[in-house]
């Protein structure tokens, strides 16, 4: 298995990767971000076959699909060692849980953070470990999170050999819980940077500082965030494991329906769809923030500045450069890379935006590749968590509120609708007073998490500072 640049012209010359070699990479460097040169197909003997397997094992048959420069026992052993009981609480590690006939909640959010992030985040730690020994090298991961992403990544790297954590959030731009979750992480591997910005500003130092080689080649760095492909490769796992929950022959067709900012969430359910998983309709929900549904609507991607950036009740989603779209994109248009390159390294920079609503290639975002999507308030989110609660004693989170109001909006008869539940309620504990006037239960293990102490620096959104935060923490 080979791996392209989104952005790599279509040229016998053009540069291909084994797993291991964009594992602890990031972004190509061309700026683009790496998929397999084409997607494996799954039959519906192997599919079958599957419906028998544990979630570890699962895992290990996608990936291995992937995966062809790690032996497949080591493989195996990292899923076993990831996907445990122990970490996730469950047997079945994301188990479906029905609200009624044909509406799913799928259960991400059991693992050590409580968000969706874990699933891949939790292998991710394991891999980057395995082959930093195997090469006897040391990783700077610098990441840039809007609430979840990070406390994953350190979770799941606090104490691995060989690794450094430099993590940006925006300042003072997510709950409560999330910052103590993160900032009260004390780890010598571990560095907090709190961003005067909003998370785009975030996203944009790391695009920078992985943009200029040299820097990244001397001091190893890498990325966790989505834009990395073994992250997303993780994810692909969970759609095929609630299929096949939800489902009991391979005939039957699912949808899913998925709150997402950066598109990464939604983005691997599309690869699982192209590798030939039963998905009828994948909805993406956005909050105000609602790029993504504008582009599904109208095939105008336009992203928003820091001061059009809203500050929501779902900040996960508080997004308006989805960086991991380019890979849909590029799909749309037939693999272009040239073309590609040209709308999000040239005109999306200069511009801010691109049009793709004449383009023949947008109408096939809903009739071949099955997107559709929505978007959610403030108020949607009470009014979603209050009527959750009152029709099936379920409390639910803000985005996962998002993603319950918008999939109603796309349920078809028949068709069974999974909604891909992304953290926690006790997350964003003052939206769910708000909505139901009590705090949402909290796991013995975090009573009292904003009181402990933290270890986080502020800084201005300046890519010279943290590059030399980054040689200094090196030196």
């Amino acid at each position: 298995m080979h791996y392209i640049s989104t952005r790599a012209p279509h040229s016998p010359t053009s540069e291909r990767k084994r797993f291991c070699e964009i594992l602890l990479e990031g972004l190509a460097p061309d700026g683009g971000l790496y998929l397999p040169e084409t997607y494996p197909q799954v039959d519906a003997a192997t599919l079958t076959r599957w419906r028998g397997l544990s979630y570890a094992d699962l895992a290990f048959e996608i990936l291995s699909l992937y995966v062809d420069d790690i032996p497949a026992d080591d493989l195996r052993a990292l899923c076993r060692k990831t996907y445990t009981e122990a970490v996730f609480g469950t047997a079945a590690i994301v188990p479906l849980k029905k609200l009624e006939d044909g509406l799913y909640l799928e259960a991400l959010s059991n693992g050590p953070t409580l968000a969706f992030k874990d699933m891949a985040m939790q292998l991710l730690g394991n891999l980057f470990e395995y082959e930093l020994a195997r090469r006897g090298e040391e990783l700077n991961i610098f990441g840039a999170t809007s609430g979840d992403t990070g406390s994953a990544a350190e979770y799941a790297m606090r104490g691995k050999k060989g690794v450094r954590v430099f993590m940006t959030s925006p300042d003072g731009r997510m709950s409560p819980f999330q910052q103590a979750q993160m900032f009260s992480l004390l780890d010598d591997n571990i560095y907090n940077i709190a961003i005067t910005g909003v998370f785009d500003d975030c996203q944009d130092l790391v695009k920078a500082v992985s943009g200029d080689l040299e820097f990244k080649r001397k001091y190893k760095i890498g990325t966790v965030n989505s834009i990395n492909w073994a992250r997303l490769m993780a994810q692909v796992v969970y759609y095929f494991a609630g299929y096949i929950q939800a489902t009991q022959a391979n005939s039957e067709r699912v949808s899913f329906t998925v709150p997402s900012g950066n598109f990464g969430n939604v983005c691997a359910g599309h690869v699982a769809r192209m590798m030939g998983l039963p998905i009828d309709r994948l909805v993406v929900a956005t909050n105000e923030n609602d790029v993504l549904d504008e582009f599904f609507r109208t095939g105008v991607y336009r992203v928003r500045g820091t001061a059009d950036t809203h500050e929501t009740s779902s900040p996960s989603m508080d997004i308006s450069k989805a960086s991991n779209f380019e890979r849909f994109v590029f799909d749309l248009l037939g693999r272009d890379g040239a073309r590609t390159a040209d709308l999000f390294g040239a005109q999306v920079p200069r511009q801010g935006r691109f049009d793709l609503g004449a383009d023949p290639a947008f109408a096939q975002a809903a009739s071949r590749y099955g997107f559709a999507s929505g978007k959610s308030t403030h108020q949607d989110r009470l009014d979603t968590i209050r009527s959750t609660w009152q029709k099936y004693r379920v409390v639910v989170d803000t985005h996962t509120a998002d993603g319950l109001k918008v999939a109603q909006e796309h349920r078809q008869a028949g068709v069974p609708m999974l909604v891909l539940e992304t953290a926690l309620p006790i997350k964003f504990a003052a939206t769910i007073v708000e909505a139901l006037g009590r705090e949402p239960e909290r796991l013995a293990q975090f009573v009292g998490i904003e009181a402990l102490p933290k270890k986080v620096r502020v800084m201005a959104p300046d890519v010279q500072a943290i590059k030399d935060l980054i040689a200094q923490a090196c030196a």
